[in-house]
């Protein structure tokens, strides 16, 4: 299983929300460069970036960063937040980002999604399952839909989507442990690969999600456990 530390960048320093609520940040460290450089070495084989202003105000204010941890680290650097437009795409790529994470956009404007997957065919593209109570919110997770997220995914899947990264909202940042059942019950309808996101806390919470890989989940994304000194990063690429 592959193991992505998350990098959440707001203002240009390395925070984590609760919930995804803005109102609720704390303040990592003030260099993300230097704490992607640290994943780095410590083993990581990819590294996640959130451009929180990003989703919030619909548009990147974090592009230098993201530029500067491109540059130092030689590891796939993914990044999600505010690509809201073809643009936005192409800029990611543009600074040597290795895959996009799409949510907003595959819902307000599935056109633009459906071009750019064509354009950017395999993994390039992957699609960001934001979900409370099984239904899809989106912009910053400040909105809710009624949109079913295995219907989501199935439709995508049906467009080339072949990765999904999937979060539960209220587990995010929580640190009490992935919704375990939502995941496997999303990945074994879904039929996509699955990142799983949200309130890993614990070695033993890894271990638990190790056990969906026949189930497509080959990934998971860790980031307040890693802050808050929960799971340690020489232990973390042993798993």
């Amino acid at each position: 299983m592959l193991i992505i530390p998350a990098i959440d960048l707001s203002e240009g320093r390395c925070v984590r929300l609760i919930q995804g609520k803005a109102n609720s940040e704390t303040v990592y460290s003030k260099n993300p460069t230097a704490m992607a450089m640290k994943f780095e070495q410590a083993g990581a084989k990819r590294i996640h970036l959130v451009d929180l202003d990003g989703a919030f105000k619909g548009k990147s204010v974090n592009k230098d960063c993201i530029r500067a941890i491109v540059k130092n680290v030689s590891v796939p650097v993914q990044v999600g937040g505010g690509i809201r437009k073809e643009e936005d795409i192409e800029r990611m790529f543009d600074l040597g980002v290795k895959s996009v994470i799409v949510g907003t956009l595959a819902v307000k404007k599935p056109k633009i999604l459906e071009n750019s997957i064509k354009r950017y065919p395999g993994e390039k593209i992957i699609l960001g399952i934001d979900m409370l109570k099984r239904k899809i919110a989106i912009q910053g997770w400040q909105k809710e839909t009624s949109i079913d997220d295995v219907e989501f995914a199935k439709r995508w899947r049906e467009t080339g989507i072949q990765r999904v990264v999937f979060t539960d909202i209220s587990r995010d940042g929580m640190l009490k442990g992935t919704n375990i059942l939502a995941l496997k019950d999303f990945a074994n309808r879904s039929k996509l690969k699955v990142v799983a996101s949200g309130g890993i806390s614990s070695i033993a919470d890894l271990n638990q999600i190790n056990h969906l890989k026949d189930y497509g989940v080959d990934q998971v994304i860790i980031g307040k456990a890693i802050y808050e000194g929960k799971i340690h990063l020489e232990d973390i690429f042993e798993c």
